[in-house]
């Protein structure tokens, strides 16, 4: 498994506790984002480094993740229907930017946009969504502070299922063994993912998804 993993007692040393954090996994100008999909789907993913074959819907919106405990909360550490399996997939940070940059919020943010017609504009047009949701720990408890995931459609979705992706890992035997430890209870044996909040420092960046 390429992507490295920390004790979870020492996973929350130094990570802000409140407030909007983009919390990702960082390797040589790239970052790992998680998807969670049925068998059919992850294993095409998997045999050809990149999505697409008949389960594939590409007319669907997909949505990524850059915190690993925040897609184990989603999928239900790979438990539920259709999330069965979880990818972790590594792109290009400038690709992941690039995102960044033609997000429109699902939800009208009066202080980012002038009024709620111009935002629902935006929105209709924009192939990116993004969402602020509160993170959670290992036991789907809610936290104070807020993770990010992304929506993807159009064709920023095809660029990124097909021409942007650098590596596709199958970790879903890592996820299952971690859900068994932490059903018995061992949280110092639990692992996730060492993750950094994700620095940014371009403004125009950081206004659009409401960091400033």
């Amino acid at each position: 498994m390429n992507v490295k993993t920390i004790h979870y007692s020492a996973y929350e040393h130094g990570l802000p506790q409140s407030g909007k954090h983009i919390l990702a996994q960082e390797r040589s100008g790239n970052i790992i984002v998680y998807q969670a999909f049925n068998p059919q789907i992850s294993d095409y993913a998997i045999a050809h480094q990149q999505f697409g074959g008949a389960h594939y819907k590409f007319t669907r919106m997909s949505w990524i993740k850059p915190n690993f405990l925040w897609m184990m909360y989603r999928a239900g550490w790979a438990e539920k229907v259709d999330q069965e399996r979880i990818l972790a997939i590594e792109i290009e940070k400038s690709r992941f930017m690039e995102m960044l940059k033609k997000a429109v919020h699902s939800s009208f943010k009066p202080n980012l946009y002038p009024d709620r017609e111009t935002w629902k504009q935006r929105l209709v047009i924009s192939n990116v969504r993004l969402q602020w949701d509160p993170d959670h720990d290992p036991h789907g408890k809610k936290l104070d502070r807020r993770a990010i995931q992304l929506g993807l459609r159009g064709q920023v979705l095809r660029d990124f299922a097909t021409e942007w992706i650098v590596s596709i890992t199958d970790i879903t035997p890592f996820v299952n063994d971690q859900k068994q430890k932490l059903d018995a209870g061992m949280l110092d044996e639990l692992m996730v993912m060492e993750e950094r909040p994700l620095v940014i420092e371009d403004e125009e960046i950081r206004r659009r998804i409401g960091l400033v």
